[in-house]
């Protein structure tokens, strides 16, 4: 005689409790799609050749599914400041103005914010990196003169927020040969969009 045994409702609960955990993961790592912009400045550095430089630029990040991978995209302007007599003069315009193309291919995605640069108060409370040796570093338009072929410059990419907008922070911080030019502090952007990828076009 085949017996019937049927789910307790404490195995039912635990279960819709397993599915529903399991649908919000899916839907807060992937695939989802977030762009914004990036305006700083790079300190005066006798190291780097033409700082303090002003950047502004505009930037992409492709979380793919399950949130294991990532690629980013940054296209931005760069250009040192005027001086009067020898001395910075932030009255006049951008001076060797020039651009670069940024690409980070199918980089680690770590859901921490461990190591991404810190923010004054309110602090934020949440977020996730991006890491990885760059794909591409142009100036204008062609192979950057302070990176190395192949690239070999790293970039950690953090996407951080707070209470009310989760994603609303974006830091971009290099090691090795890109830091001769760009500086090895953080360049500080701001997420303004965030969308699930179905939903680009």
């Amino acid at each position: 005689m085949k017996r019937k045994f049927l789910p307790s409702s404490a195995c039912v609960l635990s279960l819709l409790l397993l599915v529903a955990g399991t649908c919000a993961l899916a839907q807060e790592r992937g695939p989802l799609h977030f762009k914004g912009l990036l305006n700083d400045y790079t300190p005066a550095n006798p190291l780097i050749a033409g700082s303090p430089y002003e950047m502004h630029g505009q930037w992409s990040l492709d979380l793919h599914e399950w949130g294991e991978l990532a690629d980013f995209a940054a296209d931005m302007t760069m250009s040192d400041y005027g001086t009067t007599n020898n001395v910075l003069d932030a009255t006049k315009g951008g001076q060797n103005a020039h651009t670069h193309h940024i690409r980070l291919t199918h980089a680690k995605v770590t859901w921490d914010m461990t190591g991404c640069p810190a923010y004054p108060k309110p602090f934020t409370t949440r977020g996730f990196q991006v890491t990885g040796t760059v794909s591409m570093i142009t100036g204008n338009g062609s192979g950057a003169l302070f990176e190395t072929t192949p690239p070999s410059s790293m970039l950690q990419v953090c996407i951080t927020g707070g209470t009310e907008v989760p994603y609303s922070n974006m830091t971009m911080v290099f090691t090795g040969p890109a830091t001769n030019h760009f500086g090895n502090q953080a360049i500080h952007g701001v997420v303004r969009k965030l969308e699930p990828a179905s939903e680009r076009w």
